[in-house]
């Protein structure tokens, strides 16, 4: 025995002098240089092959540097050989987390939990498990379980933290905003002014609109220099929202200038620089957006976002086959690109291939479930090809004592993304209240609207009119062709044929005139806010009359939400034949006047629109006259299938008779989709991933 005693000594010592020199590497290991914390205890093993801690901390070194499948290898050898050692245990538990095996980490944590209920790393990897497994309200418990076995643990509480911030999101997506809040709110008073917290925060004010609470969350984000700039880059967007274009652009030119004492912070120069390139577009300032674009293409030549913002430069300037071409390369380099994916599906619906619309918006919602703007567009897709009935009930009077009534049905039927059936009815009644003629009219028609592409479409209507006048009963044929093209970006070419009935007053009615319309209408628009539009109708009648009329408009936008213009119009009328005791028809009219025009977002729960115009009308050689017109629709969104508004407009505009004619109507329209779906529903579904 005394000859063994030195020998022990000596590899006591030994073991003792590297359990104090491994504290290097336990250095390595609370300092994350796993790098170094391999190596050094690769070299350990190769004297003690055996030596339990090291081969813990090497596995533990292994996995943290990335390498999780050697280091759930390593942990299952240890587990087998030690398969009592319940920290042995615990760190394999944990490299399944590395790996991203959840739930068999979420097996194995719940086993230990109830091996040792009071240990805090499993009760505290059981939380982290649950959370990577999206089961937020268990892992929420959890970690609740953890902080109470270690108050105040700073690992629990930033678990915690994002534990909270998954468990929002999800809430957000379904809706239950003031319950999100409220678990964002808690996260504050653990970490006051968390930046994660309040732009969640601030990103759920927006999705449900809340501008004003936005606005304040972005604002108290503003605590130092760089979140002053995120700040700055949020109210721009919060002003956008609220449809303030100038103060967007001013606070994005603010946070612009901030931003370049941070270029080396590329995510947060990028993020600025982004937005107000999105400002410029916002305020149609194209040019310089183009400018801006190209110069980040110089500096991120490869970077998506660049890409992406060259892309919606593309729809907002209407060169959507551009967009589509550069989503496809975004989409090349990355299938999942949220913008990639929802920006094609926009621009596919600009050029009418709603089909591919739909694919791209379900394979948006696949990837990013219940993404509301995705989810939008798949309803306002859907809501376009769902049929609907169109109801109309007018009163009009003149100053020539013509009195009318009419009620009118129209019933669109979209039976693919392309085509649609059209059916009208529509009934008149008319009468002089001092010569007592009275006339009424039927007229029934049936049409189709066929999209060959998102450049050329047709429409045509057939049907027959019934009229029974005072002294004359006739039935005749009607209908319409037309042709619609957009023979270049920012143009409308519309060709069209009508054959429709004189049915003003009852006199007219009464004398069974046919109009047979030759149309002609073009519209020019432009980046610049400037438009031009022009009608050109050359009518052959049936009482071997013939009329020639051109009405040209130029206007200029002001505003887009909502939309206001104001321009210039001129109309020109000219018959060959005069016959003003029986209908107005001068050799020659000329009509000039100024409008303003103002038109509310259609789709908000009440809309509205109003317009006015003054002018001066020549009627041959009489002395010209002055001209007003107005007209004016308030509307309200009943439900998201049924809408109603009134409406009402006035105009001395020479018409039936010479100058000092009046006409006044008013009336409502309805509008009820009578299905909740399109028809062919099932063959949109299909789609769906």
């Amino acid at each position: 025995m005394s000859r063994l005693l030195p020998f022990i000594f000596f590899w006591l010592s030994i073991l003792f002098s590297y359990a104090q020199e491994m504290q290097e590497g336990f250095t390595y290991l609370e300092t994350s240089n796993y790098t170094e914390a391999i190596a050094f205890f690769e070299n350990v093993l190769k004297t003690f092959p055996e030596n339990r801690t090291a081969r813990l901390c090497y596995g533990r070194a292994v996995g943290l540097a990335g390498d999780s499948e050697k280091a759930v290898a390593i942990f299952t050898i240890l587990k087998n050989e030690y398969p009592e050692d319940f920290e042995i245990k615990l760190n394999y538990a944990e490299s399944l987390l590395w790996n991203s095996q959840f739930s068999e980490a979420a097996s194995y944590y719940e086993i230990l939990t109830l091996e040792n209920k009071t240990s805090f790393p499993a009760v505290l990897g059981y939380a982290n498990t649950l959370s990577n497994l999206k089961k937020y309200k268990r892992a929420l418990d959890w970690v609740n379980k953890a902080l109470q076995l270690k108050e105040g643990n700073p690992n629990a509480l930033i678990s915690r933290k994002y534990i909270r911030l998954g468990y929002a999101n999800v809430l957000s997506q379904d809706k239950k905003y003031t319950e999100a809040l409220t678990l964002l709110d808690q996260n504050l008073l653990d970490f006051p002014n968390d930046k994660d917290t309040q732009l969640n925060k601030a990103n759920i004010h927006l999705i449900s609109n809340d501008l004003v609470a936005a606005e304040k969350t972005y604002t108290a984000l503003a605590t130092n220099a760089k979140d002053s700039i995120i700040s700055l880059n949020g109210l721009a967007l919060v002003a956008h929202k609220n449809n303030k274009e100038k103060k967007a652009l001013s606070l994005a030119t603010t946070a612009i200038s901030k931003a370049e004492k941070y270029k080396e912070d590329k995510d947060l120069y990028l993020s600025t620089q982004e937005r107000y390139t999105q400002a410029l577009l916002w305020n149609r300032e194209f040019t310089a957006a183009k400018e801006q674009i190209d110069q980040l293409k110089l500096m991120y030549p490869n970077e998506t976002r660049v890409t992406s913002l060259q892309a919606t430069y593309g729809m907002y300037t209407s060169r959507f086959k551009n967009s589509i071409d550069t989503y496809t390369t975004i989409l090349d380099k990355d299938t999942t690109s949220f913008d990639g994916n929802l920006g094609i599906a926009n621009a596919y619906r600009a050029i009418g291939e709603d089909m591919k619309s739909y694919e791209y918006a379900f394979k948006t919602l696949q990837l990013y479930p219940k993404q509301p703007d995705a989810e939008k567009l798949i309803k306002t897709l859907k809501k376009s090809h769902t049929p609907f009935v169109k109801q109309k009930t007018a009163f009009t009077f003149d100053n020539g004592d013509n009195e009318a009534v009419s009620v009118g049905l129209t019933s669109e039927i979209p039976l693919s993304t392309k085509f649609k059936t059209i059916v009208n009815y529509t009934y008149r009644k008319t009468k002089n209240t001092v010569l007592k003629n009275e006339a009424t009219s039927h007229n029934a028609t049936l049409g189709m609207d066929y999209t060959m592409n998102g450049k050329i479409s047709m429409m045509g209507t057939l049907g027959i009119t019934n009229a029974e006048g005072f002294t004359n009963t006739f039935t005749s044929l009607v209908g319409e062709v037309l042709l619609k093209i957009k023979p270049f970006r920012l143009q409308n070419l519309d060709i069209g044929y009508k054959r429709e009935l004189q049915n003003f007053n009852a006199d007219l009615l009464n004398r069974e005139i046919i109009m047979n319309n030759y149309v002609l209408t073009y519209n020019l628009s432009t980046n610049i806010n400037l438009g031009w539009y022009t009608q050109l109708i050359h009518t052959s009648q049936t009482d071997d009359n013939t009329r020639n009329l051109l009405f040209t408009s130029l206007y200029y936008s002001f505003l887009n939400k909502p939309v206001l213009k104001a321009g210039v119009n001129y109309q020109y009328i000219s018959f060959d034949d005069q016959v003003p005791t029986i209908y107005f028809s001068p050799e020659q009219f000329h009509l000039g006047e100024v409008f303003v025009e103002l038109v509310s977002d259609p789709q908000k729960q009440w809309f509205y629109s109003a317009s006015a115009a003054l002018g001066q009308q020549f009627v041959e050689d009489d002395p010209s006259s002055s001209t007003f017109r107005a007209e004016g629709k308030l509307g309200h969104q009943f439900s998201d299938r049924f809408m109603a508004n009134v409406y009402g407009k006035y105009s001395n505009i020479a018409s039936a008779n010479a100058a000092g004619f009046e006409f006044t109507e008013f009336g409502f329209k309805l509008k009820w989709y009578f299905l909740e779906r399109p028809v062919f529903d099932k063959r949109i579904v299909k789609l769906k991933p």
